[in-house]
């Protein structure tokens, strides 16, 4: 019989799933949708879709993706009824997934109790950042309270990191920056296929600009909107996170898709500004990295939008980064720099679900 494995991603309106077959103990999926709905509202449709996909087939487990981690979890563990009420205390600092995740738990565990299910955190993957990375500028007591840098996307510069030890051994080996650009956008700087530094901090609305959230922000702008625009923080906090970003500068959408279709000027002005941002910020990590061997663009405007990373990288070209548009402008993964580049660059499709489920098993195996 069959073993199986379904693995939840829940964002703030749908919920992506997987299904892996073990083969050998490695997983191999078999399918993958989306349902779209709050996390906890379509387990019930996620799971009987699951079971569809091989009928004589038995589900072991359920891997999550859950986006904050805090302090406590740097690995994944089995998501217990106690921790599941440690990640509660997190959701405010991840308010557009960790109750969607959370819910999704939940709900699973009324539905089957007895299915192991395990969480697997965005911010486990940073644990290996240079120590100076986690610190903000604030009273050293709050650094030891959890206020501190974390970082997010884990899972899939996880998976970006371990692509490259199949496809390129030797950039694996080096200095990367990867980019993943996506409705949620971040960048990571790995040596050697380790986190050093990443743009994301205490927070998902840190670092670049996104599809509806600002990114970096001067604190005092915050205070300004509290004390003279009279907004309250729920406000505050729906304006961050709902109404910034690509969508806030533009007035027309927060999808780049749209942007780039649009003969607005004020879109021009919010795609300009994306990547001017993303290219600054590469600029700060190659910093710290002291040199850059291969940028890596992924996720869904890195994955699939050829304009964007020849924007990003015309900006780039100072560290002798040249793409070949003929690569650049073809689907799929592949090495899109040109052969007098002396940066490599590559597009890697995201794909968190297999590293979730490659956790997922781990933990069942231990």
């Amino acid at each position: 019989m069959a073993e199986l494995v379904l693995t939840l991603n829940a964002g703030s309106s749908s919920v992506k799933c997987a299904v892996y077959e073990t083969t050998d103990g490695a997983p191999v999926q078999i399918a993958r949708r989306a349902f779209e709905g709050a996390g906890g509202a379509v387990i019930g449709l996620a799971l009987d879709w699951a079971e569809s996909q091989r009928p004589d087939g038995r589900l072991i487990a359920a891997g999550h993706r859950v986006v904050h981690g805090g302090m406590q979890f740097t690995e994944p563990l089995r998501a217990t009824a106690e921790v599941l009420d440690a990640l509660e205390a997190l959701a405010p600092l991840a308010p557009l997934h960790q109750p969607g995740s959370l819910a999704g738990l939940r709900r699973l565990a009324a539905l089957r109790p007895d299915l192991p299910q395990i969480a697997c955190f965005d911010t486990a993957f940073h644990r290996t950042q240079l120590e100076l990375a986690t610190w903000l500028g604030l009273p050293r007591d709050l650094h030891d309270r959890g206020v501190r840098r974390y970082g997010f996307h884990g899972l899939n510069y996880e998976h970006v990191a371990d692509r490259l030890t199949q496809i390129d051994r030797r950039l694996a080996r080096g200095r990367v920056i990867v980019a993943h650009l996506g409705a949620g956008a971040s960048l990571c700087a790995l040596k050697a296929g380790k986190s050093i530094d990443t743009t994301m901090g205490f927070s998902p609305l840190d670092g670049l600009m996104m599809a509806t959230r600002p990114g970096t922000l001067d604190p005092g702008a915050v205070l300004y909107l509290l004390q003279h625009e009279d907004l309250s923080p729920a406000e505050v906090e729906d304006l961050l996170y709902r109404r910034s970003g690509l969508l806030g500068v533009s007035g027309v959408s927060g999808d780049m898709r749209t942007l780039l279709a649009s003969d607005r000027a004020e879109a021009r002005d919010a795609v300009a500004l994306f990547v001017y941002r993303a290219a600054r910020e590469a600029a700060a990590l190659i910093g710290v990295l002291e040199g850059v061997d291969g940028i890596v663009f992924t996720g869904g405007i890195g994955e699939h939008s050829p304009q964007v990373r020849a924007m990003i990288a015309r900006r780039l070209a100072w560290t002798g980064l040249t793409l070949d548009p003929a690569l650049n402008a073809r689907p799929g993964e592949d090495r899109i720099s040109a052969p007098d580049s002396t940066v490599a660059v590559w597009m890697i499709p995201a794909d968190e679900e297999r590293i979730v489920a490659r956790h997922t098993l781990a933990v069942l195996n231990r």
